[in-house]
């Protein structure tokens, strides 16, 4: 299965409850506070790589290729003799990036089928042609490999950064549709809406005031949880070769440049691995431990 995962509520338990809890960083807990400080430090070097990187991530020194982390360098050369250390911070703009934009692209996208999808089922027979339509369409792309669907949107759009976030924008908004259109169906049939229609209230004003907001908050949280999701997605296609090109430093793109070297100079490989999966991890981790807090609902 690919794309996003749909959140289940306990039993009894409306959309609309906040969790019960604190506020700030007693709140997140001891696992939720140290992600969020991983993430902070991600932010500061996608802002700032310069602070945390030093050297130049594209200087090319051929005398100092391959070398082994040191004092010098802390994550060794790669072949061209460039600072991996300052190639994996400056990457982290580019991940960050890719990973908040397709989750932008994909949670926008997946709002708009869900919406059109849940109306549509009690809007006449137009409505209900549109919601089988969109229905179908988003199973059969939830059950495909995301990647095999990034890939397919990469084939029509060509590589590069900008198709290699809307490939995983796309690709994840299936999921994403399917939470809102159940949500929204779950939404009209409520006591709530029912009530708003006895009172005469325009069916344009139940939307806007009692449908969409029932689907938007959960589609959020799922949301903070996509972001890791979209990171990885990311740099398993420059990891392709079809995202960010060389010599830009980007995270799956170092992946692959490593392959060659895993035997003579692993920490060319070793360090944006790392880089992926803390900082995936870490923002995953960030993203459960406010939904608990009931901040994102």
């Amino acid at each position: 299965m690919s794309g996003i995962a749909e959140p289940s509520l306990p039993a009894g338990r409306s959309t609309d409850e906040r969790p019960a809890g604190g506020r700030g960083p007693r709140a997140l807990g001891v696992p939720g506070t140290v992600a969020g400080a991983v993430v902070l430090l991600a932010v500061v070097a996608a802002a700032w790589p310069a602070l945390l990187g030093g050297a130049d991530p594209l200087a090319v020194h051929p005398s100092e290729a391959l070398l082994a982390p040191s004092g010098a360098h802390p994550f060794g050369t790669d072949e061209s003799g460039r600072d991996v250390l300052a190639r994996v911070v400056a990457g982290t703009r580019a991940s960050l990036v890719v990973g908040v934009a397709a989750t932008l692209i994909g949670g926008g996208a997946g709002v708009l089928l869900g919406v059109v999808a849940g109306l549509g089922a009690g809007a006449g027979r137009v409505g209900r042609l549109l919601d089988a339509v969109i229905g179908r369409v988003t199973e059969v792309a939830f059950a495909l490999p995301l990647l095999l669907v990034a890939l397919v949107v990469i084939a029509v759009t060509g590589p590069g950064p900008v198709p290699a976030v809307l490939a995983v924008g796309f690709a994840t908004a299936p999921g994403y549709a399917r939470i809102v259109r159940g949500l929204v169906r779950a939404a009209r049939s409520s006591q709530v809406v029912e009530t708003a229609v006895l009172l005469g209230r325009s069916p344009a004003r139940i939307v806007v005031r009692h449908v969409l907001p029932t689907a938007l908050w959960p589609v959020v949280a799922v949301a903070t949880l996509g972001v890791g999701q979209a990171i990885v997605w990311a740099s398993a296609l420059s990891y392709l070769g079809v995202g960010t090109p060389p010599p830009a430093p980007e995270w799956g793109a170092m992946l692959a440049d490593g392959r060659t070297y895993l035997q003579t100079a692993p920490w060319m490989s070793t360090f944006p691995g790392l880089a992926i999966v803390v900082l995936a991890t870490a923002v995953t981790v960030l993203g459960r431990a406010v939904r608990r807090t009931g901040v994102v609902r």
